[in-house]
């Protein structure tokens, strides 16, 4: 998909009919079909658009120098419609301090969190009202349709209000995820379509947003999960790239990508000058250093914040993926494809996303036919067999021309000599580790070994080289994602 197209914008004052969101996806072979429709198109249209405009610019006086894109960065102005939202946000940050969470005792969420959306529910029309555009809220809708085919009450308000109410985690689960961060990828993309934010100045308005409002709805998010102890949704442990969110990464590794000009195409390899090294996620004063300047440190701060022991033990696949020497633009095109493979190809994650008039359950015309993932297999019940040997249970047979492409599989998924990592073959258990100490007169503390590189199934050793951190592993072998190579 070209990085430089844009979402389409709705012609002004030409009357559009909205449908209230609905759910489509409810069952594996659905997210095939989500995957070839114009919704998808057009969420990897606006994620690739604004990931394009966190790029660091090369000065067109001064071709040597550069603009980068900090998460302090003052020189970066944000239009009316972005403060607009961040006053939502911020909003929605105050209600946190009304709603303390409950004392009594829980097993896993906080129930205070159900009290805290129900507010939110209550005070969102009004919030809207003051924080966004007027033209968006009241965009007009189509009069002439016959008026059993159009609810009259259904308006861009409607579809607004789902894609942001849905942004915020599950009151029913006290979990959140990478589909409620969808959801509000998708709540920012109905606003664009919607002629809501400021189209002047290319690339401008898309780094406001990503500065003014991603940024601010992460920080809120992180707060809500803190205060409410709120489960990771789909998560899948110790094998996940982490357990709530997904685009900070995205975004993050774009700002430390090489400068490029306006009409360049987006490298896939190197890094802006002086920017960090990937293997420093796993020293936390490096991390506590960036995490105010950059949204991937942000990110990995906030697991160093609600997680303990060594980073390679319980984040692997970050860990793994500090050992691309090729630049952060390398992982950037890395974390897009998995990002295809681990949120929008996954049943658990895209199955509550709801589609709309703006975000539509139709196909995409210009969509090639693709293989669905050993993920979608798995929930298809296709084939079904029964095994004596099993006590007549049912097995399932996948045919050969449903497997999964290796374009779009997750790190712990690449196939091997020894076969296929997925969920169809259930979660993959970590590996068992025989403590090792240490002895550290600094520190005072003991740390493990890894096992050999063979025991962790997405490891592949390189034929030299190792990667620093604070207290490394013993006879670690560096490791690297299959798109790494």
């Amino acid at each position: 998909m070209d990085s430089r197209r844009s979402l389409t914008v709705l012609p002004s004052g030409e009357p559009h009919s909205f449908v209230t969101p609905s759910k489509q996806i409810n069952e594996g072979e659905d997210v095939s079909v989500f995957l070839q429709s114009l919704a998808y198109r057009d969420i990897m249209t606006f994620l690739l658009q604004l990931n394009a405009s966190m790029f660091p610019r090369k000065d067109k006086d001064q071709p040597s120098k550069y603009h980068a894109w900090a998460l302090d960065a003052e020189h970066v102005s944000f239009s009316k419609p972005v403060l607009g939202i961040r006053d939502l946000i911020q909003e929605l940050v105050k209600i946190i301090d009304e709603v303390p969470p409950d004392t009594g005792p829980r097993r896993f969420g906080n129930v205070s969190f159900r009290k805290w959306y129900q507010i939110v529910e209550e005070r969102l029309p009004q919030l809207m009202d003051r924080c966004l555009p007027s033209h968006v809220l009241e965009f007009p809708s189509s009069p002439d349709l016959p008026s059993d085919t159009v609810d009259s009450t259904v308006s861009s308000r409607t579809e607004l209000e789902s894609y942001l109410l849905g942004s915020f985690g599950s009151a029913q689960r006290l979990d959140y995820g990478t589909g409620h961060e969808l959801s509000f990828l998708a709540f920012l993309g109905c606003i664009w379509k919607l002629g809501g934010f400021d189209l002047s100045h290319s690339g401008n308005e898309e780094r406001g947003i990503v500065l003014g409002v991603i940024e601010p709805y992460l920080r809120l998010i992180r707060k809500l999960i803190l205060t409410y102890t709120l489960e990771p949704a789909g998560s899948h442990g110790v094998w996940g790239l982490d357990d709530h969110s997904f685009v900070p990464y995205i975004f993050g590794s774009a700002q430390l990508s090489p400068p490029i000009s306006p009409d360049e195409d987006i490298p896939t390899e190197g890094s802006v000058p002086d920017a960090p090294s990937a293997s420093d996620v796993a020293k936390k004063p490096a991390v506590e250093r960036e995490r105010k300047q950059n949204m991937y440190f942000s990110a990995i701060g906030f697991i160093y914040d609600v997680k303990r022991g060594p980073f390679w033990e319980h984040s692997p696949i970050l860990y793994d993926v500090s050992g691309v020497t090729a630049g952060w633009a390398k992982i950037n095109k890395g974390m897009i494809k998995m990002y295809n493979a681990e949120v929008l190809s996954k049943f658990p994650v895209v199955q509550h996303f709801r589609f709309g008039s703006l975000f539509r359950w139709e196909r995409d015309p210009h969509a090639a036919a693709s293989a669905p993932s050993s993920h979608i297999q798995a929930h298809q019940g296709i084939a079904k067999t029964t095994d004596p040997a099993a006590g007549g249970g049912p097995s399932t047979s996948i045919p050969a021309a449903q497997q999964a492409s290796q374009a779009t599989k997750a790190p712990w998924a690449a196939g091997s000599a020894q076969g296929v990592i997925g969920l169809r073959q259930g979660r993959p258990t970590p590996p068992s580790r025989t403590p090792v100490a240490l002895a550290s007169e600094a520190t005072g503390r003991a740390n493990t070994r890894l096992p050999p590189p063979t025991a962790a199934p997405w490891a592949k050793p390189e034929s030299s080289g190792t990667r620093e951190e604070k207290n490394p592993p013993t006879e670690f072998v560096q490791t690297k994602t299959p798109w790494a190579r």
